[in-house]
This record gives structure tokens, sequence and C-alpha cells, in this order.
């Protein structure tokens, strides 16, 4: 079975559950839209971009999410234009998507930094639109910071605020994760932000359930809060070992239900990229 059909009998199986739930007919549904199944290049930093999009479209995924950091081979400083006509050919011509691209931003008190950090911001964007100009600009980013969230959580506002005026300006949307270990750890905490600024519409979450599932927090619970801001989700397992956490593939661990995470993600309205 290929990825992408896993994906769409996972969903298909989920749909016909709520349709038997609702009391509907087959025939009464209409089309869904699908979603995509794709890989990231932050776990292929290996090869260059142009081999990253061949080797991912081989395998059959649908989607690609492009690594923009600094020391990544996509980030926008290393992609002159021929390498993004280049690159743009191959994911049009191998049927990939680019739904959405990360990036590692974290708010700093510098203002000169930040200015640096608004600009990069401006040129991922740029790229994005050069790799594929008809899908929209996602930018995930994890915030960074360790310690108490409500001792980061003055910057982290003041700085979010900035870039999403620059992501407004771009006609982009960013997508901030919660992540283990860092000041903002929790949906409920990226939701707070969300909340303060007003819910700018360009400013959104990227779920990934691996940075909660060793925790006593239920993933169902963790879906629920989530839901309403989600851009983009991201799929790996998580484990400790050596008294370590560490990031699994998906299902290696076999902590998380997979199935259970695309259906009610789907049955929610979600029609994003699961990466």
């Amino acid at each position: 079975m290929t990825r992408r059909a896993f994906v769409a009998g996972m969903l298909a199986i989920g749909g016909a559950a709520i349709r038997r739930a609702a009391g509907a007919t087959p025939t009464s549904e209409p089309v869904s839209t699908p979603c995509t199944f794709g890989f990231g290049t932050y776990g292929m930093k290996s090869l260059t971009t142009e081999q990253a999009i061949g080797a991912i479209a081989d395998i059959g995924f649908d989607s690609v999410m492009f690594d923009c950091t600094a020391d990544f081979d996509a980030s926008p400083a290393r992609m002159s234009p021929a390498r993004r006509a280049d690159a743009r050919r191959l994911l049009k011509d191998r049927g990939l998507k680019r739904p959405v691209v990360v990036d590692d931003l974290h708010p700093v008190a510098d203002d000169r930094k930040n200015l640096d950090a608004q600009e990069h911001l401006k040129a991922v964007a740029d790229l994005c639109r050069d790799l594929s100009p008809d899908e929209p600009v996602v930018i995930e980013t994890v915030l960074g910071g360790s310690g108490d969230w409500e001792k980061a959580k003055p910057l982290f506002l003041r700085r979010l605020e900035s870039w999403t005026k620059v992501m407004t300006q771009c006609g982009a949307t960013l997508a901030i994760k919660p992540h283990i270990g860092n000041a903002m750890s929790r949906p409920e905490q990226a939701i707070e932000i969300f909340q303060a600024l007003g819910a700018p519409p360009n400013l959104r979450m990227c779920y990934d359930y691996s940075h909660f599932v060793l925790g006593d927090v239920p993933m169902e619970q963790t879906i629920r809060t989530s839901l309403p801001w989600t851009a983009s989700v991201v799929m790996k397992d998580a484990a400790f070992e050596g008294g370590k956490r560490v990031f699994k593939l998906p299902g290696e661990t076999g902590l998380i239900d997979y199935p259970a995470l695309l259906r009610q993600f789907y049955a929610g309205g979600y029609r994003g990229d699961f990466n």
C-alpha cells in the first residue's frame, strides 16, 4: 500500500463513520477536499533540495516541507534564482505540493536582531512564492526559550505582533508550534497568544503530538483544543532513551494512534497537510 492509499483509506473510513452517525446516505455527501501527506527536508539534510524533491516523490508522498533555516540547503540565501527555477520545475513535474515550510525563529529582546528576523521571514515568503506561486505561504516555527511561561510571554507577544504584521504585508501565515522543553510547550499557551493579539487570521498553530505524548494529556483532548487554530500537522514518534527524550519516525514506538489522529482532524474540518 502506498502512503497516498493509506491516508485516503483512513480518511475514507473516518468519513463513512461520520456519515453513519449523522444518518446521511452515501449519495448525499459532497465531494470531499483531500488532505496531503508529506515528508520534510529536516530529515534529509545530507541531500540537496533538488535531490530531496526527487526522493520524496519516488517514495510516493504528496508534499514536501522545506526546512528554510540558515544551515539547511533550502535556506533563502542558498537558493539562487536558477536553483529556485529548477526546484519549481521539479515540484511541478513530480506532482508535489509545498503546503508549509519550516523555520527556526526565536523572539529576542534585541530590536536589531528582531529586524533581521523580520527580513528573514520576508525572504522565506519570497522563496515560497518562487517555488510554487499558486500555493498559500505558511511558515512554521518554534519559539524557543526555556523556563517560566509567564516571564517569556510578554516578549513573545511583542515579537509575534511585529512578525504577524510582516506576514500580513507578505500575504502569508505564521504557524507557531508548542514544543516540549520550550517556554511555550502546550497548545493552551499558543492560544493565549492568539487571543491576546486579537486572533489575527494569519497567526496559527502547528500541531505535533510527539511533544505531548510522553506526558499525561490524552491526544483527543489536545486535538480538540488545537483544531480550530491549526494550520499544519507534524507526525513523528517520541520515546525516552537513556533518560532523554528522542524523536522517531511515525509508528516506531506504537504510542500514537495515527488513524484516530487523522480521523479526528478530518472530521473537525482540517484539510491541510500531515507531514
